[in-house]
């Protein structure tokens, strides 16, 4: 199981709020916490700059990143992370332990390819409207995808894409179509252009009273 990304981190004992507090004015970094598997909980703490860099690439919250922990190394996925609702500042993380032989579950970035040549934009002049930017996905850490891909080439006006209309990759099931038909949720949907509805009514209604 290996990963792209190492992260340097401190183990801390202080902990509270006025502790974490403490730790982002104080030292500039972010309080976190690694859970999961046979190991307790543990508390500690990155660079703020360092995880400002790690995040400005989309694929590393959906990758298995190694944590060095004062040099002891533990893979784990970011489950939660809190930013400051003004300030570029991130608040705390969450890290997930994950197994080579355990699946877990993880929301993906979805990724809407060929929005311009869309037949219901493109031909029929409608607009797409996307229901959902991500999409919960359970998998082994290893088919874990970097995103899914949401194709729109073919898609007409008044289609609805839904999570059941994805390609999900080899090994990679959605919880939400595990729970039945009622959890298929929409992912997109091609809205016709305004008054496309109306003037299609009023064909009918001169048809009929022909």
């Amino acid at each position: 199981m290996s990963s792209d990304y190492t992260v340097s981190a401190k183990a801390r004992a202080d902990v509270g709020k006025g502790a974490s507090r403490r730790l982002r004015r104080l030292e500039n970094e972010v309080p976190a916490i690694v859970y999961g598997g046979s190991s307790a909980p543990q508390m500690i703490s990155i660079l703020h700059k360092d995880f400002l860099w790690f995040l400005e690439d989309e694929a590393f919250f959906t990758s298995v990143v190694t944590l060095d922990i004062d040099g002891k190394k533990e893979s784990v996925v970011l489950k939660d992370l809190q930013r400051h609702p003004a300030k570029l500042k991130l608040i705390h993380a969450d890290f997930l332990r994950v197994d080579a032989n355990t699946k877990i579950t993880l929301h993906v970035p979805l990724h809407f390819l060929n929005e311009d040549i869309c037949v219901g934009v493109k031909t029929q002049g409608g607009n797409i409207i996307h229901a959902a930017t991500d999409l919960e996905v359970q998998c082994l850490p290893k088919d874990l995808p970097e995103f899914i891909e949401v194709d729109m080439a073919l898609i007409e006006t008044g289609t609805t894409l839904h999570i059941s209309d994805l390609t999900l990759p080899a090994g990679v099931e959605s919880p939400a179509l595990a729970l039945g038909e009622d959890h298929d949720l929409a992912i997109a949907t091609v809205h016709a252009p305004r008054g496309a509805s109306d003037s299609s009514d009023d064909e009918e209604e001169s048809s009929a009273e022909e």
